[in-house]
């Protein structure tokens, strides 16, 4: 079962559907998580995937990627769609900090992702893609909801500013400047650790430059 799913579904057992039919068990499981089943999700209930080609021909759900389906009542929600069918993605610096609400740009049908110098998926070829070694992939991942609620993996706002400043050349420098002034002035924000990833990444000094003078 996908990571996100199984947040919403820990106190549901097979027991407290042993006299529903699947396709209320399916509806069921569907209401704690948004909308939204996947085929992993079925193998718990041991349900046959078949069921959801019956519940598909019966227009009660819409198939958003392979083995993901939402309930047709619900508008799709992109970043978790992609998030829940390549698992292994980490989204990061402007698409990130979009959702951390410091980045002027809205992100289009291309996103900001990180994942390991290993992976490699075909969905991912119309993203914009940073590959990290191993040691850097999991520094800063948090849970953080979409526009639309619902949660997914992504980097911390100290992560993204070290990201986008040691990635400037592939970023709006201007859209980077907006990212740090508007981080700077949050009563949230964490120099000590921000100063702490620049020293891991061995950014330190030009992090810090670049902090220093976006002081206002």
């Amino acid at each position: 079962m996908n990571e996100q799913c199984g947040d919403s579904m820990d106190h549901m057992t097979k027991e407290e559907f042993i006299n529903e039919s699947n396709i209320e068990i399916i509806q069921k499981l569907m209401e704690k998580n948004n909308g939204y089943i996947t085929v992993n999700d079925l193998k718990i209930f041991n349900i046959n995937r078949n069921y959801l080609t019956i519940m598909k021909k019966k227009n009660m759900i819409e198939k958003v990627a392979k083995g993901v389906y939402i309930d047709i009542s619900k508008i799709e929600d992109v970043y978790y769609v992609l998030s829940i069918s390549t698992p292994k993605i980490i989204y990061s610096h402007m698409t990130a900090l979009y959702f951390h609400n410091l980045s002027i740009k809205t992100p289009d049908s291309s996103f900001d992702i990180t994942v390991t110098k290993k992976y490699n998926n075909p969905k991912l070829k119309k993203h914009n893609v940073f590959y990290v070694d191993d040691k850097y992939y999991e520094v800063g991942i948090i849970m953080i909801e979409t526009p639309q609620g619902n949660k997914v993996k992504a980097y911390d706002m100290e992560r993204c500013i070290c990201d986008i400043i040691r990635s400037k050349k592939r970023m709006d420098l201007e859209h980077v400047k907006y990212a740090v002034k508007e981080y700077l002035k949050r009563k949230d924000n964490d120099l000590i650790k921000l100063s702490k990833y620049a020293d891991i990444f061995g950014i330190k000094e030009e992090v810090m430059d670049f902090v220093t003078m976006m002081y206002e």
